[in-house]
């Protein structure tokens, strides 16, 4: 029973008692009783009718019973014969806990008169508790230098019981380190010792385990027990010691950071802190070794936590202590070889010693260009190297020892190839092997072994006469492969002559970017083709060059108007024809014959009567002919002296014209006879020049087209796939068919005179082409264009000027006549002949 519990009990009974002191009037006595505690059920505890002097038959009267609950509880009256008797089991120890003597008061009533009589129950003890400990396991520590005869108090066992039933006496288990010493303190209270006999070595036995008993002097004598626990305490007598002294590790290079190369294992027999390890490197450890390992200071475990490389050292050795947490500490030492074993790790090193960079490209054979040398920091065959070159180069590589050349066995060619990518591969002959690539850009420089080019083989050039000085005519491109000095090109134009004067004169070139520029300007009647050769140099050396011709065409401008060749005129201006006054109608009065100094379209003429004539409706003029007839019979009131004008206009834009006034005289005495042509010349002796001057015009401009012809056929063969030029590729069959169908033919009147001439251009294939000449009659120079072919597709379509020497599509399918007779003189040889007119050919063309 806890103390307590004792107390609140004895507080109870106190209270009880004051109760009893003012009460004592009605109090007529006291009793006392003993039972012991445990007792049965229905145990009679004392007689108290008896002891009060009542019989049976008073305490029935008088109504004898108990007063306070408590009282009731624990006992009872029994009404048979007065006696108090146990009526519910009574604990000792719960009801006074450790007190010496238990009494429990009792109140007896009589009610009849009332009375009170206080009746006090000793509950006797019974040996009903076993000795106990509170702690049934007992743990002590003592240091294992504690000195013999040490004493260590135990705790001491509680039993609730008193007196000889309380705890008496205790035993220790057979021990040879300890005994057990009990002391008597006041109350007969018992406390226990431990005495130390022997020393204590906690690195033989680190616990000892003892039975500490308690008993009582009871009957029966009940016991308890104790397991009690003699810990050890270490002392610091030990210090740790490696498995080995020195530890050989091998190590293969370049392990993985943070692996575990060893464990190191380090025993202390001291406990607790005396026997905590810690591992750390010596003090002469170097900071290169503290870098590659790391040592766990807890577990001894070595890690790699930098890079092994056996070719930086294959070998290291340091020191390892592990010490104690004990005070003092104490600390055992050993020593870790690691030895480094080499692996391939290492790719063979290239180096290069020399480099000739740029190499000219007329370089010769077995030149070296470079010097190289190979290493590998790997030994044995890890370290044996071997260079090789890529394959097809004009280089090879020639070894001696660890040293490499690389020179050239085939010509080199900059414009070919001006830069080689070599790649030199060293492999060693480890396993697995390793190899090394570097990548050499070698340059190869130029020399001037490369003349110019140009991208054409000739350029055609297109201008209209008159143009203004400084026109561009065309541009010329020149390349050339080389580079540097040995590419800047100048351009400059050949010192010919044309028509005795310097080609310089006519045109100038930009000697930077080839432009062609006209120095003056061009007139189409004096001069219509300009052969022009173009040289290029390079600014090498030696220098080297080439050239081209440039053809300008001039381009015809309707810049002159017609000239009228017959009829002569006069001092008055004015042409004096003289006809019968009875010449019927349709009388050819005369023909006037005009010429145009230009050509094509703005050389063909046409004639008109002007409404200024005198009579307009009395003649006519054939508008491509130039013939004038009558239209009708002269009559009696017709003027004998008639006046015509005629207009003379040519086709160009805008169109150029001339005039002519003709009188015409009626006489009587003139022959009726139709005038022959000749008749018309007013001099007979300039018409026979003019036909001498006409035949050999013809002549020379037959020549010189042939020749032109000719030329140009042969360019254009020879240059038949330079589709950017601007000339009209002709088959050579095409050309000598043309030519050969192109002989001009001459009509000559009954006076010897030029009648026509006839110049056919007809190919012997429908599907040829073929090109139109015009002859400018009665000059002493060569005067032509170049027209553009024509085809036979719609009638009365006049020719078109033709633009480029490359657009040949027409086709010219009739001869074209060319009427040179002084009645004719009105007609160039290139203007349309009108189908339905007398002694002409008809000509289609689109």
């Amino acid at each position: 029973m806890e103390p307590q519990f004792f107390w609140q009990l004895s507080f109870k009974w106190q209270v009880l008692s004051l109760f009893l002191v003012f009460n004592q009037a009605l109090v007529t006595g006291q009793i006392y009783y003993s039972v012991m505690e445990e007792s049965e059920l229905g145990t009679t505890v004392g007689k108290v009718a008896q002891d009060l002097g009542l019989t049976v038959a008073d305490f029935s009267h008088r109504r004898l019973r108990l007063g306070s609950e408590q009282s009731k509880r624990y006992f009872a009256v029994n009404l048979s014969n007065g006696a108090l008797i146990v009526n519910e089991k009574i604990d000792r120890e719960t009801l006074c806990g450790a007190s010496s003597v238990c009494l429990m008061p009792v109140q007896v009533v009589l009610e009849n008169p009332l009375e009170l009589i206080h009746v006090e129950v000793e509950i006797l003890d019974l040996n009903d508790n076993s000795p106990r400990f509170l702690t049934p396991r007992l743990v002590l520590r003592i240091a294992e230098s504690a000195t013999p005869g040490s004493r260590f108090p135990l705790e001491s066992a509680q039993d609730a019981d008193i007196g000889t039933n309380a705890v008496s006496a205790y035993q220790l288990s057979p021990n040879p380190h300890f005994s057990l010493n009990v002391k008597n303190v006041k109350d007969s209270k018992l406390l226990p010792e431990l005495v130390l006999e022997q020393p204590l070595d906690r690195e033989q036995k680190s616990e000892h385990h003892l039975i500490l008993t308690a008993c009582d002097e009871g009957e029966p004598v009940l016991s308890g027990t104790a397991q009690l626990t003699i810990v050890v305490l270490d002392n610091n007598d030990n210090e740790p010691v490696f498995d080995l002294p020195v530890y050989n590790i091998s190590l293969l290079e370049n392990v993985p950071v943070g692996s575990l190369l060893f464990k190191l294992n380090a025993t202390d027999p001291d406990a607790g802190s005396n026997g905590e390890i810690q591992y750390s490197f010596g003090i002469h450890t170097s900071d290169s070794i503290k870098k590659l390992f790391s040592l766990d200071p807890h577990t001894g475990e070595i890690h790699v936590q930098g890079e092994v490389d056996f070719e930086e050292s294959h070998f290291y050795e340091f020191h390892v202590r592990a010490r104690d947490k004990g005070i003092p500490q104490m600390e055992g030492h050993c020593v870790v070889q690691i030895e480094v074993e080499d692996e391939n790790d290492h790719s063979p090193e290239v180096l290069l010693t020399s480099l000739v960079n740029p190499v000219p490209e007329n370089t010769s054979l077995e030149t070296v260009v470079g010097l190289f040398s190979v290493r590998d920091q790997d030994s044995g065959a890890n370290g044996k190297v071997s260079l090789q070159i890529s394959p097809n180069l004009p280089f090879k590589i020639k070894s001696f020892e660890n040293h490499y050349c690389l020179i050239t066995y085939e010509n080199l060619d900059r414009e070919t190839i001006s830069q080689y990518t070599i790649k030199l591969t060293a492999q060693d002959s480890g396993s697995p092997p390793l190899s090394t690539e570097i990548t050499v850009l070698l340059n190869i420089s130029d020399v001037n072994d490369n003349a110019p080019h140009f991208s054409r083989h000739f350029y055609n050039s297109f201008l209209k006469e008159n143009n203004p000085p400084g026109s561009l005519l065309c541009t010329v491109a020149a390349f050339d492969p080389d580079e540097g000095e040995n590419a800047r090109l100048t351009y400059s134009v050949a010192e010919n002559q044309m028509q005795d004067t310097p080609i310089s004169s006519f045109v100038y070139i930009n000697p930077d970017n080839g432009n062609i520029y006209a120095q003056q300007s061009f007139d189409y009647e004096m001069l219509q083709v300009l052969q022009i050769l173009i040289i290029v140099q390079d600014a090498g050396s030696p220098q080297m060059s080439s050239n081209v011709t440039v053809y300008l065409f001039i381009l015809d401008q309707n810049d002159n108007a017609p000239v009228v060749l017959h009829p002569a005129v006069g001092q008055e201006f004015s042409a004096l024809q003289r006809i019968p006054q009875s010449a019927p109608a349709g009388y050819v009065v005369t023909k006037v014959t005009a010429v145009d100094a230009d050509a094509g379209h703005n050389a063909w003429v046409s004639y008109s009567l002007l409404p200024q004539s005198t009579d307009p409706s009395l003649f006519h003029v054939a508008p491509y002919s130039g013939e004038i007839w009558t239209v009708r019979d002269f009559e009696e009131t017709d003027l004998p002296a008639q006046k015509i004008l005629v207009l003379v206009k040519d086709n160009g834009d805008p169109p150029l014209s001339t005039t002519i006034t003709i009188l015409v005289s009626l006489e009587d005495k003139i022959s009726e006879e139709r005038p022959h042509t000749q008749e018309f010349l007013t001099h007979p002796k300039e018409k026979s020049d003019l036909t001498l001057y006409l035949i050999v015009a013809l002549v020379a401009v037959s020549v010189v087209s042939l020749i032109t012809f000719i030329v140009l056929s042969a360019k254009c063969f020879w240059n038949k796939k330079d589709r950017e030029s601007s000339c009209c590729s002709l088959s050579d069959a095409s050309a000598r068919d043309v030519f050969k169908q192109s002989s001009p033919k001459l009509q000559l009147n009954s006076d010897g005179t030029l009648k026509y001439m006839e110049v056919t251009l007809r190919p012997t294939d429908s599907q040829s082409q073929g090109y139109r000449a015009s002859y400018s009659p009665g000059s002493d120079r060569s005067d032509f264009t170049f027209m553009r072919p024509v085809d036979y597709a719609q009638p009365n379509t006049l020719t078109r000027e033709f633009d480029s020497f490359l657009s040949c599509t027409d086709t010219l399918n009739y001869p074209r006549q060319f009427d040179c007779s002084p009645l004719a003189a009105g007609h160039r040889g290139d203007a349309p002949l009108l189908s339905g007119e007398s002694g002409r050919r008809h000509v289609t063309c689109q």
